[in-house]
């Protein structure tokens, strides 16, 4: 871990280049260039014992496909934390984990350390998930070709939250999901543009009245459009809409 870093981060892959574009460009780029954060992407296949660095085999049982072994994700942690057991928080990338959200976002970036097990073919071994998953974790109800979209997708959301990443420490507490809510409409110059105009009260000055009408669009927009999230943010509000 970089001195002065406030979060590190190993992620385990077969395709290390994967991450040189997201890792290198905006925030994530400008962090770890001052320190904040540190990523160190690891090759699986370092960890690979063959002259093939094979990291892959056949799943028994039959079937289709191509499976990620146990014993090259073991000998590369073990390499790098000295045992599995002093490894840090570690999230495997999987269709049956908990669906990643800011609650969870809010949970990793608390953390010092994360180490990210990225899978691809038909999956992982199964031992993989019992020897060294403490979390797992979905980004979503589809299919992609591995775990490494998912991992930049959680780097990025996590890092957005580490203090000092962001210019403006306040940008972070006022968007979609952090209070589960999506985000109220954004405007910008000029007032008007091909016949849409900017409403009137964000031109007036009154940071009251601009609070309050940000509130009720947030939980108007949230209502109309993602009505899951409005049914449990209003929940948590006993029950009651104040914006009704």
């Amino acid at each position: 871990m970089t001195a002065g870093a406030r979060l590190a981060i190993d992620v385990v892959t077969i395709f290390p280049e994967y991450f040189d574009g997201p890792l290198s460009a905006s925030l994530l780029g400008r962090a770890r260039s001052a320190g904040l954060l540190t990523v160190d992407v690891h090759d699986l296949r370092a960890a690979a014992t063959d002259r093939h660095r094979s990291v892959d085999d056949l799943p028994f049982g039959g079937g289709p496909g191509m499976v990620l072994a146990p014993g090259p994700f073991v000998t590369l942690v073990e390499g790098l934390y000295g045992s599995i057991e002093a490894r840090p928080r570690t999230v495997l990338f999987t269709p049956r984990g908990r669906r990643l959200d800011q609650p969870l976002v809010q949970e990793l970036a608390a953390e010092p350390a994360l180490l990210l097990l990225c899978g691809r073919y038909e999956g992982i071994d199964e031992r993989v998930h019992q020897l060294l998953a403490t979390d797992e974790v979905s980004i979503g109800d589809y299919v992609l070709a591995g775990g490494e979209a998912a991992a930049a997708v959680l780097i990025e959301a996590v890092a957005r939250l580490v203090p000092g990443v962001m210019g403006n420490e306040a940008s972070g507490g006022d968007e979609s999901f952090t209070d589960g809510l999506l985000e109220y409409p954004q405007y910008t110059r000029p007032a008007e543009f091909r016949g849409l105009a900017v409403p009137e009260v964000l031109r007036s000055g009154h940071h009251g009245r601009v609070a309050e009408w940000r509130r009720e669009q947030a939980v108007a927009r949230t209502r109309a459009v993602r009505p899951d999230l409005y049914a449990a943010w209003l929940a948590r509000q006993g029950g009651r809409d104040p914006s009704r």
